[in-house]
Formats: structure tokens, sequence, C-alpha cells
């Protein structure tokens, strides 16, 4: 298995990466960043066919004491805010800010198209990352994240943890997992992201979409 900083075993998703960050409508501009890694320690469960079992992805897990999301698995992120450059300047801060890694360390990639959150009135970037010199993560602010955690992508392929939530008339992909022993739902705008990649990237395996979570 391949050791943290070593050189990447996938190809990255370079034919996915497009749009900018603009905001439309009012709509507040915001970025996250979608990192990509190679898991040091613990590999994923399952044998995916087309993912390594040390590629992972850099997830939090927000305060429950939030008023917006608490308790939602997400990437970290936040808003543009005036002194960004851009998105990506953007998202590297608020990666920074809220797990502590060290963004010199991140080769980053491009730019998913701006998705619309009308909800919140943000209109949110995700701009994608190769972790390629790992640095340590923490909880920097428990009053805004209550775990940071590394999520080996091939255990999100597992068709086994996927399943649909269910909100009233709303539907969505979701996942649950399991991290240092505790469970965790992912679910949302974040799981929306986390289900387009693995579609398009031709990661994605059939998965029984009846398997619903009611919220």
């Amino acid at each position: 298995m391949a050791r943290a900083g070593s050189a990447p075993l996938w190809n990255p998703p370079g034919p996915v990466l497009s749009g900018s960050a603009t905001a439309a409508g009012g709509a507040r501009p915001a970025a996250v960043l979608v990192l990509f890694g190679v898991l040091d320690d613990v590999p994923a469960e399952h044998h995916a066919a087309a993912v390594p079992r040390d590629l992972d992805l850099l997830l939090l897990t927000r305060a429950s004491t939030l008023r917006s999301h608490p308790g939602q698995v997400a990437f970290p992120g936040g808003r543009v805010d005036p002194g960004d450059r851009d998105a990506v300047a953007a998202a590297l801060r608020e990666a920074r800010e809220e797990t502590g890694i060290d963004t010199d360390g991140v080769e980053v990639l491009g730019s998913l198209a701006e998705l619309s959150l009308p909800h919140s009135r943000h209109r949110v970037t995700p701009v994608v990352g190769w972790w390629r010199s790992p640095s340590p993560f923490r909880v920097v602010d428990e009053a805004e994240s209550q775990a940071v955690f590394r999520a080996p992508v091939a255990d999100l392929v597992d068709p086994g943890k996927r399943v649909t939530w269910v909100a009233g008339a709303n539907r969505g992909p979701a996942w649950n997992l399991e991290v240092d022993g505790r469970p965790q739902f992912l679910w949302g705008f974040t799981a929306g992201i986390v289900d387009a990649l693995l579609t398009k990237l031709g990661w994605a395996e059939p998965w029984d979409r009846s398997r619903e979570v009611r919220l």
C-alpha cells in the first residue's frame, strides 16, 4: 500500500473540471475544498474495481450547535471573503482555518461548475485538490466542527454503504460510514458532489436506491 506523500495511484479528474467562481442573482459566493489524498494507515474495507484502497477524501463533521446544517458531514469550506483572490483562495483558506492543514502541500487540480444553494442563498464552487504533501489535521474550532477525518474513496464506492435520504418530497444519495468506530451519515449537498464525482469519473458501482433513510 502506498504511503502518504507518494505518487498518486489514480488519474486526477481533469475532464470533469470546469466552471468559475462568480455569484449571480444576489447569491453569496462560497467555496469548498474537495481534497483527495493517499491514506497512510487505514485502507478501505471495500475492494473497488476502479479505485485503489488507499485513496481518500478529507471531510469534517459540523458542530451540532451550529444554526446552519448542524452535525452534517461536509467538505472544508465557507464564504468567499473580500480579501480572497478567488474561490480557490477561499477554499484553501477555509481548509486551513477549519482543519489546520498546511495548504502549501495541496496541488489544486481545478474547479467544478458552480452549484446553487437557494435555501441559504449561496453559489458554491467545489475546488478539487490533490494532497501532494499531507500534513496533520485536527478540529481547530470546536464551535465550528466536531470531527475531521479522511474517508477512503473505495468505501464511498461500496454499494453496501449507500442509501437514499428522504425528507418530505426531497431525496438524494447518502452514505452510512463509520470513522474511528463512530457512525457518520453523509447526505445533502456534500453527498451530491461525491455522487456526481464518482459517476463522472466512472468509479460508481450499482447500488440499491430503494434502501431509504428518512430524516
